[in-house]
């Protein structure tokens, strides 16, 4: 993740890491230090007491979805991507109504209750483009969660229109929340490694327009292994301010980016740099109620372990998901996997909404019974 974190913590500052009060809000300097010394399993135990704190009934959710990614034609070039392709490249494609329609049949069969919807930035494609396919996928009696801040804000650029007229005309189509992709909200490295997207002002307006629409929206972290602690906390703390603001976010995702087929390259974060990094999450987003582990990145062990560093979700079941994987990351699991991976880390599991509605419970020990 950063250099000090390729070797040992730093032993002289592990007597003040012993004594965090984690009932009371982190400073950014609090959050530097645990980030940069402090021993992973206290890190561990800090985040667990968090967890146990916001969710005493040891219940572990996860959403069944679908990701469908309606285009991978992108303006924006991206060094981190390896899913845009330019319009004439062989393998680029617009999903049809009946593709699109297929998957969601599919999805239904499978006990999905949300689409996911998120794709490259069409130069082509208007408003009008994207009021179709929510109407649509909403007519399919489908939960939408769809479209990151940098699609609205390219498609408000496109369409000649404002982000809130954007995001107020696919409401009435039957847009229900928004995912919260945001790579780092740290504006030197986006402007290095992402230069067509969104600023982090844009990015914060947009997600701050959502929410005073009132569409809540999830919120998230994408980091390198050179990112530094300060810059992961400046991330986490533009985050917890707009919640302050707003209380418009669900919950925080974080995943390493995953450099395989990447312009941008490198070295690949290990599991020990992300658990650190989801533990220091829990412990300062102390004002968004849930944390998501990222097993579609790191499998399905490092998942479960993910719920012993402060996560209480496990996130999507991802029927179906094309950007990590064009980076060469290909986990699967089926319902009955995360199910099953959930009781066997200890957890009573349950399907959720994207609200955090519990729509079924399943009972212990390791079998997919349904309670409710």
């Amino acid at each position: 993740m950063h250099k000090q974190n390729k070797t040992q913590p730093n032993t002289q500052h592990n007597s003040n890491l012993n004594n965090i009060d984690t009932t009371k809000r982190l400073t950014r300097e609090q959050g530097v230090d645990l980030l940069k010394n402090a021993p992973i399993n206290t890190l561990a135990k800090y985040a667990d007491q968090v967890r146990q704190r916001l969710h005493p009934n040891n219940t572990v959710t996860f959403v069944a979805d679908r990701n469908i990614n309606y285009t991978n034609i992108c303006a924006v070039h991206c060094s981190f991507c390896s899913f845009r392709r330019n319009k004439n490249d062989a393998d680029a494609y617009v999903l049809s109504n009946d593709e699109i329609i297929a998957k969601i049949n599919e999805t239904k069969e499978l006990g999905g209750t949300q689409i996911l919807l998120q794709g490259g930035m069409h130069p082509e494609f208007k408003i009008d483009y994207y009021e179709n396919l929510v109407e649509l996928i909403k007519s399919m009696g489908m939960w939408v969660h769809g479209f990151s801040a940098a699609e609205l804000q390219f498609v408000a650029q496109v369409s000649k229109i404002s982000v809130r007229e954007v995001m107020e005309r696919l409401i009435a189509k039957g847009l229900d929340s928004i995912p919260g992709a945001a790579d780092l909200l740290v504006e030197d490295v986006r402007k290095d490694v992402s230069p067509g997207k969104v600023s982090v002002p844009q990015w914060v307006d947009c997600m701050e327009t959502a929410h005073k629409l009132g569409l809540k929206t999830s919120s998230c972290l994408m980091f390198k292994k050179d990112d530094t602690a300060e810059n992961i906390i400046e991330h986490l703390d533009t985050l917890r301010q707009l919640q302050d603001r707003t209380n418009g976010f669900t919950a925080f995702i974080c995943w390493p980016f995953q450099p395989d087929n990447t312009k941008l390259g490198g070295e690949k974060t290990t599991p020990y740099e992300y658990l650190r990094v989801l533990a220091v999450a829990r412990l300062y987003l102390d004002n968004i109620p849930n944390i998501q582990v990222s097993w579609v990145t790191q499998g399905k062990d490092i998942g479960q372990l993910g719920l012993l560093y402060g996560a209480n979700d496990f996130g999507n079941l991802m029927i179906e998901e094309n950007v990590v994987s064009a980076a060469g990351t290909t986990f699967k699991m089926s319902s009955e996997d995360i199910i099953n991976s959930i009781q066997e880390a200890g957890f009573i599991a349950a399907k959720r909404d994207m609200h955090y509605n519990i729509l079924e419970t399943y009972v212990s020990p390791l079998n997919t019974q349904k309670v409710s």
